[in-house]
């Protein structure tokens, strides 16, 4: 494109018109965005010409890897045919039918149905609209209240970010949102104290037994929570927390609703998060991994217990985007689940690469400033600690994630910090070799932390 500006200058276009997310500008400005240009695999190319090893698929999301043609071939066949049309007033389209049908070919026999939106933070406002006209439908209007828990992320929209457990999003915009209240997280490592990751798991999910309890059961709409926590730090609970916490929902009578956005397609070796820790969620957001981000495309599963009263008690639902199911982005992530299919990606995480880099990972914790390296399928968390020992944690996580990962990043690899703990979420086609790359990039990252900063 002849009329494009040199790259060159792309930074200061960038600093002069472009708001960036979660972005301090006065800083990103002074010091300039970093233009990527291309990508291929698991390796992403900035206008410089130099080569990243992108360790966290984008933002979780590439799950199929960079490059694949077939997924453009894909969205511009269907461009070509039909680039547009709504699934309002009575319509459908072919891609939106076709994939809705394919979700559900991988969701086990209570999710049949799928809503679609953009992203995963409209699939958040969607559900928890969903939740509270549910309730309504069945005669109980008075159960509106959602718990979330601290520390999560559920999306940056007003409902998101106030469902969401992070003090920064809500010092911003006056949230959360009426209804919505917040139990503490499964962070054993940090919070558990003197309790084994069993007896921690057990205490932290029946603080949402006492919640419901001082709210009122008949009041409490739902429970959501990601499966792993993502950015906040992935955070793997202890083993007996799941079938706690699902056991409290069927016994108190709320949905259950299970964050999928990173969690789903295939990151943790099961098509979704819920499958791999062997519960059953009322409804569960997706997003990401759909399209592996090749377009913006969401949704709700939608189990048979919400959807029966939907399709025979509500009427009409009020709710929707100009873009639900956009044709285009539909056939994207058609075309993206048969990659994963094909190229049987699912049990590649579970039967291959993924015990390869959780060995891997876990390898790191022989280093002085690891307190632990925990893993499930291709989404890994490590600890950094002042004394592994005693579990001590830096006086400034912040500054002490950040120096990892920028030692990451100079020398040619993309994790992500979220306080004092490391984050790796690599697409589900690196290889064992690329694994060994960042294993080996990341021990010296430890090494620099380890001669240049006292605990």
């Amino acid at each position: 494109m002849t009329d494009m500006p040199p790259l060159s200058n792309l930074a200061a276009i960038d600093a002069a018109h472009h708001l960036h997310p979660f972005s301090d500008m006065k800083q990103l400005n002074a010091k300039g965005a970093r233009v990527i240009q291309r990508a291929e695999g698991v390796h992403i190319y900035d206008s410089t010409g130099r080569k990243y090893l992108d360790a966290f698929a984008g933002l979780w999301c590439v799950n199929v890897g960079y490059g694949r043609k077939s997924i453009a071939d894909a969205a511009y066949k269907q461009m070509q045919e039909l680039p547009y049309y709504n699934t309002f007033f009575g319509t459908t389209t072919e891609p939106a039918a076709l994939l809705a049908q394919k979700i559900a070919s991988h969701t086990g026999e209570n999710l049949k149905r799928v809503f679609f939106t953009n992203s995963g933070s409209e699939a958040t406002d969607t559900w928890f609209r969903m939740a509270r006209v549910y309730w309504k439908a069945l005669g109980k209007p008075e159960k509106t209240l959602v718990i979330a828990r601290k520390n999560a992320y559920h999306g940056s929209t007003v409902a998101g970010a106030s469902l969401g457990g992070m003090k920064l999003m809500h010092e911003q915009g006056n949230l959360p949102i009426e209804g919505i209240h917040h139990i503490n997280q499964p962070y054993w490592y940090a919070e558990g104290g003197d309790l084994s990751p069993a007896e921690f798991g057990l205490k932290v999910a029946r603080e949402l037994e006492a919640k419901i309890d001082e709210l009122g059961e008949e009041r409490v709409a739902a429970f959501v929570a990601e499966p792993i926590q993502g950015a906040g730090g992935v955070i793997i609970p202890p083993e007996t927390y799941w079938p706690e916490i699902a056991r409290i929902c069927k016994a108190r009578n709320i949905l259950l609703v299970a964050d999928e956005v990173i969690c789903g397609f295939g990151r943790l070796g099961h098509w979704f998060g819920h499958q791999y820790y062997g519960f059953e969620p009322d409804l569960a957001p997706i997003a990401k991994g759909l399209s592996s981000g090749y377009l913006p495309i969401g949704g709700v599963l939608v189990s048979d217990r919400v959807a029966d009263v939907m399709v025979e008690e509500l009427g009409d639902f009020y709710h929707g985007f100009t873009y639900s199911g956009h044709p285009v982005c539909a056939a994207a992530a058609l075309e993206n689940i048969r990659i994963i299919e094909e190229e049987g990606l699912v049990e590649r995480v579970r039967d291959d690469i993924g015990p390869y880099f959780a060995a891997a990972w876990k390898s790191l914790e022989d280093h002085a400033v690891v307190g632990e390296a925990e893993s499930v399928g291709l989404i890994g968390g490590l600890q950094l600690a002042a004394d592994k020992s005693t579990r001590r944690r830096y006086a400034k996580p912040d500054d002490i994630g950040s120096l990892v990962r920028n030692h990451c990043l100079e020398n040619g690899l993309i994790l992500r910090a979220t306080g004092d703990r490391m984050l790796a979420s690599p697409a589900l086609t690196i290889s064992r070799s690329e694994v060994d790359e960042v294993i080996e990039k990341l021990r010296a990252a430890l090494d620099h932390l380890r001669d240049s900063v006292s605990g």
